[in-house]
Protein backbone atom coordinates (compact mmCIF):
# COMPACT_ATOMS: atom_id res chain seq x y z
CA UNK A 1 0.00 0.00 0.00
CA UNK A 2 1.45 3.54 -1.15
CA UNK A 3 2.04 5.77 1.54
CA UNK A 4 0.83 8.59 0.14
CA UNK A 5 -2.96 7.18 0.74
CA UNK A 6 -3.06 7.39 4.38
CA UNK A 7 -4.01 10.61 4.50
CA UNK A 8 -7.68 9.34 2.70
CA UNK A 9 -7.59 6.39 4.55
CA UNK A 10 -6.93 8.13 7.95
CA UNK A 11 -10.18 10.15 7.02
CA UNK A 12 -12.01 6.96 6.03
CA UNK A 13 -10.99 5.29 9.20
CA UNK A 14 -12.50 8.48 10.92
CA UNK A 15 -15.13 8.72 9.05
CA UNK A 16 -16.40 4.89 9.92
CA UNK A 17 -15.51 5.19 13.38
CA UNK A 18 -18.30 7.45 13.68
CA UNK A 19 -21.07 5.79 12.47
CA UNK A 20 -19.58 2.72 14.60
CA UNK A 21 -19.85 4.48 17.50
CA UNK A 22 -23.63 5.57 16.60
CA UNK A 23 -24.58 1.82 16.20
CA UNK A 24 -23.29 0.75 19.77
CA UNK A 25 -25.04 3.89 21.14
CA UNK A 26 -28.22 3.15 20.01
CA UNK A 27 -27.70 -0.83 21.10
CA UNK A 28 -30.16 -0.86 24.03
CA UNK A 29 -32.73 0.81 22.35
CA UNK A 30 -33.14 -2.24 20.51
CA UNK A 31 -34.86 -5.30 22.45
CA UNK A 32 -37.35 -6.48 20.71
CA UNK A 33 -38.27 -7.87 17.15
CA UNK A 34 -40.68 -5.06 17.04
CA UNK A 35 -37.41 -2.36 17.64
CA UNK A 36 -35.60 -4.07 15.52
CA UNK A 37 -37.33 -4.77 12.30
CA UNK A 38 -39.48 -1.75 12.28
CA UNK A 39 -38.48 0.84 15.65
CA UNK A 40 -41.63 0.64 16.91
CA UNK A 41 -43.09 3.13 14.69
CA UNK A 42 -41.74 5.91 16.52
CA UNK A 43 -39.35 7.70 13.81
CA UNK A 44 -40.16 11.92 13.41
CA UNK A 45 -40.75 13.77 10.18
CA UNK A 46 -36.88 14.65 9.32
CA UNK A 47 -35.71 11.04 10.10
CA UNK A 48 -38.39 9.37 8.25
CA UNK A 49 -37.62 11.66 4.82
CA UNK A 50 -33.63 10.92 4.87
CA UNK A 51 -34.07 7.67 5.56
CA UNK A 52 -36.13 6.57 2.75
CA UNK A 53 -34.10 8.64 -0.13
CA UNK A 54 -30.60 8.13 1.65
CA UNK A 55 -31.27 4.73 1.37
CA UNK A 56 -32.51 4.46 -2.06
CA UNK A 57 -29.30 5.71 -3.98
CA UNK A 58 -26.35 3.76 -3.60
CA UNK A 59 -23.79 4.26 -5.40
CA UNK A 60 -25.22 4.78 -8.83
CA UNK A 61 -26.18 7.89 -7.58
CA UNK A 62 -22.26 8.75 -7.56
CA UNK A 63 -21.06 6.66 -10.79
CA UNK A 64 -23.74 5.14 -12.09
CA UNK A 65 -25.99 8.11 -12.88
CA UNK A 66 -23.07 10.75 -13.78
CA UNK A 67 -21.49 8.15 -16.23
CA UNK A 68 -24.59 8.20 -17.98
CA UNK A 69 -24.34 11.98 -18.00
CA UNK A 70 -20.89 11.74 -19.03
CA UNK A 71 -21.23 9.05 -21.77
CA UNK A 72 -24.43 10.24 -23.74
CA UNK A 73 -25.30 13.89 -22.34
CA UNK A 74 -27.98 15.88 -21.00
CA UNK A 75 -30.91 14.32 -22.24
CA UNK A 76 -30.16 10.79 -20.01
CA UNK A 77 -31.40 13.50 -17.23
CA UNK A 78 -34.75 12.19 -17.88
CA UNK A 79 -33.56 9.17 -15.42
CA UNK A 80 -33.28 11.63 -12.55
CA UNK A 81 -36.63 13.32 -13.45
CA UNK A 82 -38.46 9.89 -13.44
CA UNK A 83 -36.76 9.53 -10.31
CA UNK A 84 -37.80 12.35 -8.87
CA UNK A 85 -41.60 11.98 -10.49
CA UNK A 86 -42.11 8.67 -9.38
CA UNK A 87 -40.46 9.20 -6.03
CA UNK A 88 -43.17 12.24 -5.38
CA UNK A 89 -46.35 9.86 -6.65
CA UNK A 90 -44.60 7.41 -3.83
CA UNK A 91 -45.14 9.85 -1.07
CA UNK A 92 -48.39 10.90 -1.63
CA UNK A 93 -49.89 7.47 -3.16
CA UNK A 94 -48.18 4.91 -0.78
CA UNK A 95 -46.78 6.24 2.48
CA UNK A 96 -50.14 7.65 4.21
CA UNK A 97 -52.07 4.44 3.59
CA UNK A 98 -49.48 2.18 3.48
CA UNK A 99 -48.56 3.64 7.86
CA UNK A 100 -52.18 3.18 8.10
CA UNK A 101 -52.47 -0.06 6.93
CA UNK A 102 -49.71 -2.25 7.90
CA UNK A 103 -50.52 -0.68 11.49
CA UNK A 104 -54.03 -2.17 11.30
CA UNK A 105 -53.05 -5.14 10.16
CA UNK A 106 -50.07 -5.57 12.78
CA UNK A 107 -47.37 -6.00 10.31
CA UNK A 108 -44.41 -5.70 10.10
CA UNK A 109 -42.77 -6.79 6.60
CA UNK A 110 -44.66 -6.48 3.22
CA UNK A 111 -45.16 -10.38 3.00
CA UNK A 112 -47.49 -10.16 6.42
CA UNK A 113 -49.38 -7.33 5.77
CA UNK A 114 -50.34 -8.99 2.06
CA UNK A 115 -51.17 -11.94 4.06
CA UNK A 116 -53.20 -10.34 6.23
CA UNK A 117 -54.66 -8.62 3.98
CA UNK A 118 -55.95 -11.43 1.44
CA UNK A 119 -56.48 -13.22 4.11
CA UNK A 120 -54.21 -16.01 3.11
CA UNK A 121 -53.75 -18.59 5.87
CA UNK A 122 -51.91 -20.93 3.52
CA UNK A 123 -48.55 -18.94 4.00
CA UNK A 124 -48.01 -19.36 0.20
CA UNK A 125 -47.90 -15.19 0.00
CA UNK A 126 -45.18 -15.22 2.64
CA UNK A 127 -43.06 -18.08 0.82
CA UNK A 128 -43.48 -16.34 -2.22
CA UNK A 129 -42.66 -12.78 -1.19
CA UNK A 130 -39.41 -14.39 0.92
CA UNK A 131 -38.40 -16.14 -2.52
CA UNK A 132 -38.32 -12.63 -4.70
CA UNK A 133 -36.48 -10.71 -1.59
CA UNK A 134 -34.32 -13.53 -1.53
CA UNK A 135 -33.35 -13.65 -5.24
CA UNK A 136 -33.33 -9.96 -6.17
CA UNK A 137 -32.19 -8.39 -3.11
CA UNK A 138 -29.08 -10.86 -3.33
CA UNK A 139 -28.11 -9.56 -6.90
CA UNK A 140 -28.47 -6.13 -5.12
CA UNK A 141 -26.74 -6.44 -2.35
CA UNK A 142 -23.89 -8.69 -4.36
CA UNK A 143 -23.31 -5.59 -6.78
CA UNK A 144 -23.28 -3.06 -4.42
CA UNK A 145 -20.32 -4.55 -3.02
CA UNK A 146 -18.73 -5.46 -6.15
CA UNK A 147 -19.20 -1.63 -6.67
CA UNK A 148 -17.88 -1.22 -3.25
CA UNK A 149 -14.93 -3.50 -3.90
CA UNK A 150 -13.28 -1.75 -7.21
CA UNK A 151 -13.63 1.92 -5.55
CA UNK A 152 -11.60 0.58 -2.52
CA UNK A 153 -9.28 -1.12 -4.75
CA UNK A 154 -8.89 1.85 -6.90
CA UNK A 155 -8.29 3.99 -4.02
CA UNK A 156 -6.44 2.15 -2.00
CA UNK A 157 -4.68 -0.62 -3.70
CA UNK A 158 -6.41 -3.33 -1.83
CA UNK A 159 -7.30 -6.37 -3.27
CA UNK A 160 -10.31 -7.02 -4.55
CA UNK A 161 -11.59 -10.14 -2.46
CA UNK A 162 -10.40 -7.94 0.75
CA UNK A 163 -11.88 -4.60 -0.13
CA UNK A 164 -15.28 -6.98 -0.59
CA UNK A 165 -14.74 -8.38 3.18
CA UNK A 166 -14.15 -4.85 4.57
CA UNK A 167 -17.14 -3.43 2.82
CA UNK A 168 -19.35 -6.42 4.90
CA UNK A 169 -17.33 -5.72 7.81
CA UNK A 170 -18.29 -2.31 7.20
CA UNK A 171 -21.94 -2.85 6.68
CA UNK A 172 -22.77 -5.76 9.12
CA UNK A 173 -21.72 -4.19 12.64
CA UNK A 174 -24.38 -1.73 12.52
CA UNK A 175 -27.12 -3.88 11.12
CA UNK A 176 -26.16 -6.67 13.91
CA UNK A 177 -26.09 -4.06 16.62
CA UNK A 178 -28.36 -1.68 16.06
CA UNK A 179 -31.19 -2.20 13.28
CA UNK A 180 -34.32 -0.23 11.96
CA UNK A 181 -33.34 3.05 14.22
CA UNK A 182 -29.70 2.87 13.94
CA UNK A 183 -30.10 3.11 10.34
CA UNK A 184 -32.33 5.24 10.19
CA UNK A 185 -30.30 7.89 12.08
CA UNK A 186 -27.14 7.43 9.98
CA UNK A 187 -28.86 7.51 7.46
CA UNK A 188 -29.97 11.33 8.70
CA UNK A 189 -26.40 11.65 8.57
CA UNK A 190 -24.92 10.12 5.87
CA UNK A 191 -28.02 11.94 3.60
CA UNK A 192 -26.94 15.03 4.75
CA UNK A 193 -23.19 14.65 4.24
CA UNK A 194 -23.27 13.42 0.60
CA UNK A 195 -25.88 15.66 -0.68
CA UNK A 196 -23.28 18.46 0.95
CA UNK A 197 -20.66 16.66 -0.96
CA UNK A 198 -22.06 16.50 -4.22
CA UNK A 199 -23.37 20.19 -4.46
CA UNK A 200 -20.17 21.40 -3.06
CA UNK A 201 -18.15 19.63 -5.43
CA UNK A 202 -20.34 21.00 -8.23
CA UNK A 203 -20.14 24.71 -7.55
CA UNK A 204 -16.29 24.19 -6.95
CA UNK A 205 -15.86 22.74 -10.15
CA UNK A 206 -18.00 24.98 -12.15
CA UNK A 207 -15.96 28.01 -12.62
CA UNK A 208 -12.99 25.26 -13.86
CA UNK A 209 -14.82 24.43 -16.39
CA UNK A 210 -16.30 27.63 -17.70
CA UNK A 211 -19.14 27.45 -15.89
CA UNK A 212 -22.29 26.17 -18.10
CA UNK A 213 -20.89 27.53 -21.47
CA UNK A 214 -17.79 25.64 -21.25
CA UNK A 215 -20.30 22.32 -20.28
CA UNK A 216 -21.98 23.24 -23.93
CA UNK A 217 -19.28 23.49 -25.93
CA UNK A 218 -17.48 20.69 -24.45
CA UNK A 219 -20.95 18.81 -25.37
CA UNK A 220 -20.88 20.11 -28.75
CA UNK A 221 -17.25 19.30 -29.47
CA UNK A 222 -17.84 15.50 -28.04
CA UNK A 223 -21.39 15.34 -30.07
CA UNK A 224 -22.70 14.38 -26.94
CA UNK A 225 -26.74 15.57 -26.49
CA UNK A 226 -27.24 19.37 -25.42
CA UNK A 227 -30.44 19.19 -25.25
CA UNK A 228 -33.50 16.73 -23.00
CA UNK A 229 -35.31 16.08 -25.71
CA UNK A 230 -32.49 15.52 -28.85
CA UNK A 231 -35.21 15.32 -31.56
CA UNK A 232 -38.86 14.29 -31.63
CA UNK A 233 -38.53 11.56 -33.80
CA UNK A 234 -40.77 8.79 -32.12
CA UNK A 235 -38.08 6.50 -31.74
CA UNK A 236 -36.48 9.36 -29.52
CA UNK A 237 -39.74 9.71 -27.71
CA UNK A 238 -39.97 6.26 -26.80
CA UNK A 239 -36.47 6.23 -25.16
CA UNK A 240 -36.62 9.18 -23.52
CA UNK A 241 -40.47 7.65 -22.24
CA UNK A 242 -38.68 3.97 -21.20
CA UNK A 243 -35.95 6.03 -19.59
CA UNK A 244 -38.15 7.78 -17.18
CA UNK A 245 -40.60 5.15 -16.06
CA UNK A 246 -38.01 2.21 -16.67
CA UNK A 247 -36.48 3.51 -12.96
CA UNK A 248 -39.19 5.45 -11.78
CA UNK A 249 -42.20 2.55 -11.65
CA UNK A 250 -39.90 0.76 -9.64
CA UNK A 251 -40.15 3.04 -6.12
CA UNK A 252 -43.53 1.24 -5.55
CA UNK A 253 -42.05 -1.98 -5.00
CA UNK A 254 -38.81 -1.37 -3.07
CA UNK A 255 -39.29 -2.81 0.63
CA UNK A 256 -36.04 -1.06 2.06
CA UNK A 257 -37.63 2.65 0.93
CA UNK A 258 -41.49 1.64 1.54
CA UNK A 259 -40.63 0.08 5.03
CA UNK A 260 -39.10 3.57 5.97
CA UNK A 261 -43.08 4.89 5.45
CA UNK A 262 -43.92 2.28 8.01
CA UNK A 263 -42.11 3.48 11.14
CA UNK A 264 -43.47 7.67 11.09
CA UNK A 265 -44.82 8.41 14.47
CA UNK A 266 -47.53 10.09 12.73
CA UNK A 267 -49.59 9.76 9.52
CA UNK A 268 -49.93 13.81 10.01
CA UNK A 269 -46.11 14.01 9.38
CA UNK A 270 -46.35 12.30 6.41
CA UNK A 271 -46.51 15.90 4.09
CA UNK A 272 -43.60 17.37 5.83
CA UNK A 273 -41.20 14.76 5.61
CA UNK A 274 -41.95 14.27 1.88
CA UNK A 275 -40.94 17.86 1.49
CA UNK A 276 -38.20 17.51 3.57
CA UNK A 277 -36.94 13.72 1.54
CA UNK A 278 -38.42 15.63 -2.22
CA UNK A 279 -35.97 18.77 -1.42
CA UNK A 280 -33.12 16.84 -0.63
CA UNK A 281 -33.45 14.34 -3.79
CA UNK A 282 -33.81 17.46 -6.07
CA UNK A 283 -30.40 19.07 -5.43
CA UNK A 284 -28.89 15.56 -4.71
CA UNK A 285 -29.70 14.54 -8.23
CA UNK A 286 -29.31 17.88 -9.73
CA UNK A 287 -26.03 17.72 -8.46
CA UNK A 288 -25.28 14.35 -9.68
CA UNK A 289 -26.48 15.53 -13.15
CA UNK A 290 -23.64 18.53 -12.97
CA UNK A 291 -21.04 16.17 -11.88
CA UNK A 292 -21.22 14.21 -14.92
CA UNK A 293 -22.04 17.55 -17.09
CA UNK A 294 -18.61 18.72 -15.62
CA UNK A 295 -16.81 15.89 -16.35
CA UNK A 296 -16.99 16.39 -19.80
CA UNK A 297 -14.52 19.29 -20.22
CA UNK A 298 -12.80 18.40 -17.28
CA UNK A 299 -11.69 15.14 -18.64
CA UNK A 300 -11.40 15.82 -22.14
CA UNK A 301 -12.21 12.56 -23.62
CA UNK A 302 -9.49 11.23 -21.74
CA UNK A 303 -11.72 9.33 -18.89
CA UNK A 304 -10.95 5.24 -19.09
CA UNK A 305 -13.63 4.02 -16.81
CA UNK A 306 -16.82 6.55 -16.77
CA UNK A 307 -17.82 5.38 -13.51
CA UNK A 308 -15.04 6.76 -12.04
CA UNK A 309 -15.96 10.51 -13.39
CA UNK A 310 -16.74 12.05 -9.53
CA UNK A 311 -13.88 9.83 -8.16
CA UNK A 312 -11.09 11.11 -10.40
CA UNK A 313 -12.03 14.22 -10.68
CA UNK A 314 -12.42 14.88 -6.79
CA UNK A 315 -8.95 13.20 -6.16
CA UNK A 316 -7.46 15.92 -9.39
CA UNK A 317 -8.77 18.45 -7.47
CA UNK A 318 -8.46 18.74 -3.40
CA UNK A 319 -6.28 17.68 -0.99
CA UNK A 320 -5.68 14.23 0.12
CA UNK A 321 -7.18 14.21 3.24
CA UNK A 322 -10.29 16.45 1.94
CA UNK A 323 -10.90 13.41 -1.02
CA UNK A 324 -10.91 10.79 2.14
CA UNK A 325 -14.12 12.80 3.32
CA UNK A 326 -15.60 13.36 0.24
CA UNK A 327 -15.13 10.15 -0.74
CA UNK A 328 -16.75 8.63 2.30
CA UNK A 329 -19.83 10.09 0.58
CA UNK A 330 -19.66 7.30 -2.31
CA UNK A 331 -19.42 4.94 0.80
CA UNK A 332 -22.08 6.68 2.68
CA UNK A 333 -24.47 6.21 -0.32
CA UNK A 334 -23.86 2.24 -0.91
CA UNK A 335 -23.93 1.41 2.61
CA UNK A 336 -26.73 3.30 3.16
CA UNK A 337 -28.62 1.25 0.66
CA UNK A 338 -26.97 -2.02 1.14
CA UNK A 339 -27.78 -1.94 5.01
CA UNK A 340 -31.42 -1.34 4.27
CA UNK A 341 -31.66 -3.98 1.90
CA UNK A 342 -30.18 -6.42 4.40
CA UNK A 343 -32.46 -5.50 7.43
CA UNK A 344 -35.58 -6.13 5.18
CA UNK A 345 -34.07 -9.39 3.68
CA UNK A 346 -32.86 -10.37 7.32
CA UNK A 347 -36.42 -9.55 8.74
CA UNK A 348 -38.71 -11.22 5.62
CA UNK A 349 -36.46 -14.48 6.51
CA UNK A 350 -36.72 -14.06 10.02
CA UNK A 351 -40.51 -13.32 9.81
CA UNK A 352 -41.91 -15.63 6.66
CA UNK A 353 -39.65 -18.50 7.46
CA UNK A 354 -38.35 -19.26 10.66
CA UNK A 355 -41.39 -17.96 12.53
CA UNK A 356 -44.29 -18.86 9.99
CA UNK A 357 -42.44 -22.48 9.37
CA UNK A 358 -40.19 -23.47 11.78
CA UNK A 359 -41.33 -21.58 15.39
CA UNK A 360 -44.77 -20.05 15.08
CA UNK A 361 -44.55 -18.99 18.77
CA UNK A 362 -40.66 -17.90 19.11
CA UNK A 363 -40.41 -15.60 21.58
CA UNK A 364 -39.51 -11.65 21.14
CA UNK A 365 -35.83 -12.17 22.17
CA UNK A 366 -35.59 -15.57 19.90
CA UNK A 367 -36.98 -13.78 16.94
CA UNK A 368 -34.24 -10.87 17.21
CA UNK A 369 -31.46 -13.33 17.44
CA UNK A 370 -32.56 -15.08 14.69
CA UNK A 371 -32.92 -11.37 12.73
CA UNK A 372 -29.33 -10.84 13.17
CA UNK A 373 -28.07 -13.98 12.41
CA UNK A 374 -29.64 -13.83 9.05
CA UNK A 375 -27.92 -10.60 8.91
CA UNK A 376 -24.87 -12.90 8.78
CA UNK A 377 -26.47 -15.30 6.50
CA UNK A 378 -27.65 -12.99 3.92
CA UNK A 379 -24.06 -10.63 3.92
CA UNK A 380 -22.24 -14.03 3.46
CA UNK A 381 -24.25 -15.77 0.33
CA UNK A 382 -23.94 -11.89 -1.34
CA UNK A 383 -20.15 -12.28 -0.38
CA UNK A 384 -19.92 -15.39 -2.28
CA UNK A 385 -22.05 -14.02 -5.29
CA UNK A 386 -19.33 -10.35 -5.49
CA UNK A 387 -16.76 -12.36 -5.00
CA UNK A 388 -16.91 -13.54 -8.73
CA UNK A 389 -16.11 -9.91 -9.86
CA UNK A 390 -19.12 -9.63 -11.55
CA UNK A 391 -18.66 -6.85 -14.05
CA UNK A 392 -22.19 -5.09 -15.01
CA UNK A 393 -22.67 -3.93 -11.79
CA UNK A 394 -25.28 -0.79 -12.87
CA UNK A 395 -27.08 -3.76 -14.98
CA UNK A 396 -27.46 -6.10 -12.19
CA UNK A 397 -28.59 -3.09 -9.92
CA UNK A 398 -31.16 -2.14 -12.40
CA UNK A 399 -32.35 -5.85 -12.84
CA UNK A 400 -33.29 -6.09 -9.08
CA UNK A 401 -34.87 -2.97 -9.09
CA UNK A 402 -36.70 -4.21 -11.67
CA UNK A 403 -37.66 -7.42 -10.26
CA UNK A 404 -38.43 -6.21 -6.96
CA UNK A 405 -41.09 -3.09 -8.19
CA UNK A 406 -42.45 -5.57 -10.78
CA UNK A 407 -43.36 -8.14 -8.04
CA UNK A 408 -44.42 -5.90 -5.57
CA UNK A 409 -45.27 -2.83 -7.08
CA UNK A 410 -48.72 -3.94 -8.56
CA UNK A 411 -49.82 -5.63 -5.33
CA UNK A 412 -49.52 -3.15 -2.99
CA UNK A 413 -51.30 -0.54 -5.21
CA UNK A 414 -54.25 -2.94 -5.31
CA UNK A 415 -53.95 -3.89 -1.92
CA UNK A 416 -54.14 -0.29 -0.74
CA UNK A 417 -56.42 0.85 -3.25
CA UNK A 418 -58.68 -2.07 -4.67
CA UNK A 419 -61.08 -4.14 -2.19
CA UNK A 420 -61.92 -7.22 -5.10
CA UNK A 421 -58.52 -8.38 -4.72
CA UNK A 422 -57.91 -11.88 -3.20
CA UNK A 423 -54.76 -14.24 -2.97
CA UNK A 424 -55.02 -16.20 -6.08
CA UNK A 425 -54.67 -12.59 -7.76
CA UNK A 426 -51.39 -11.72 -5.75
CA UNK A 427 -49.61 -15.25 -5.90
CA UNK A 428 -50.30 -14.87 -9.89
CA UNK A 429 -48.72 -11.18 -9.43
CA UNK A 430 -46.02 -11.61 -7.26
CA UNK A 431 -44.40 -14.72 -9.57
CA UNK A 432 -45.56 -13.32 -13.18
CA UNK A 433 -43.89 -9.77 -11.90
CA UNK A 434 -40.77 -11.04 -10.76
CA UNK A 435 -40.44 -13.99 -13.65
CA UNK A 436 -40.99 -11.61 -16.31
CA UNK A 437 -38.78 -9.18 -15.15
CA UNK A 438 -36.00 -11.75 -14.83
CA UNK A 439 -36.10 -13.32 -18.39
CA UNK A 440 -37.18 -9.63 -20.32
CA UNK A 441 -33.16 -9.15 -20.96
CA UNK A 442 -33.29 -12.71 -22.83
CA UNK A 443 -36.08 -11.33 -25.69
CA UNK A 444 -35.35 -7.34 -25.00
CA UNK A 445 -32.13 -7.31 -27.72
CA UNK A 446 -34.54 -8.51 -30.68
CA UNK A 447 -37.07 -5.10 -29.84
CA UNK A 448 -36.04 -2.40 -32.32
CA UNK A 449 -35.90 0.31 -29.16
CA UNK A 450 -34.58 -0.13 -25.81
CA UNK A 451 -37.11 -1.27 -23.06
CA UNK A 452 -35.83 -2.29 -19.56
CA UNK A 453 -37.90 -5.18 -18.07
CA UNK A 454 -39.63 -3.00 -14.98
CA UNK A 455 -42.32 -1.64 -17.56
CA UNK A 456 -43.84 -4.83 -19.46
CA UNK A 457 -43.28 -7.09 -16.19
CA UNK A 458 -45.38 -4.21 -13.93
CA UNK A 459 -47.81 -3.86 -16.65
CA UNK A 460 -48.24 -7.77 -16.67
CA UNK A 461 -48.24 -8.09 -12.99
CA UNK A 462 -51.24 -5.38 -12.15
CA UNK A 463 -53.34 -6.74 -14.91
CA UNK A 464 -52.54 -10.59 -13.84
CA UNK A 465 -53.73 -9.67 -10.09
CA UNK A 466 -56.91 -7.77 -11.32
CA UNK A 467 -57.96 -10.12 -13.82
CA UNK A 468 -57.54 -13.40 -11.65
CA UNK A 469 -59.03 -11.92 -9.12
CA UNK A 470 -62.13 -11.35 -10.99
CA UNK A 471 -61.97 -14.64 -11.94
CA UNK A 472 -61.84 -16.19 -8.67
CA UNK A 473 -63.98 -14.16 -6.67
CA UNK A 474 -66.62 -16.80 -5.75
CA UNK A 475 -63.45 -19.34 -5.31
CA UNK A 476 -62.19 -17.55 -2.65
CA UNK A 477 -65.50 -15.96 -0.86
CA UNK A 478 -65.74 -19.98 -0.41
Amino acid sequence: MNANIFPELSAVLIYFAILIFVAVRSYKRHLTDTDFIIGDRSMNFWLTALAAHASDMSSWLFMGYPAMIYVLGVHQAWAGIGLILFMFLNWQLIAPKVRTATEEYNSLTFSSFFENRLADTSGVIRIFTAVMLFVFYTIYISAALVGMGYVLNTLFGLQYHISIILGILIVVPYVFVGGYLTLAWIDLFQGIFLMFVLVFVTLYMLPTVGWFSGIKTALFQQSLSTSLIPSFSAKSLAEIFFLTIGWGLGYFGQPHIITKFMGIRNVSEIGKSKTVGMTWMFFALSAATLVGLIGVPFFHGSLQIESEVFIRMVRQTFPPFIVGFMLCAVFAATINAVSSMVLVLSSSLTEDIYKRIFHKKASHKQLLLISRLAVVFVSLIAFVIAAGRIDTIYGLVLYAWSGLGASFGPLLLLCLYMRDINKYGAWSGIILGGAISALWPLFSSRLPIEIPPLPPAFVISFFSIWIISKLTKKKSAL
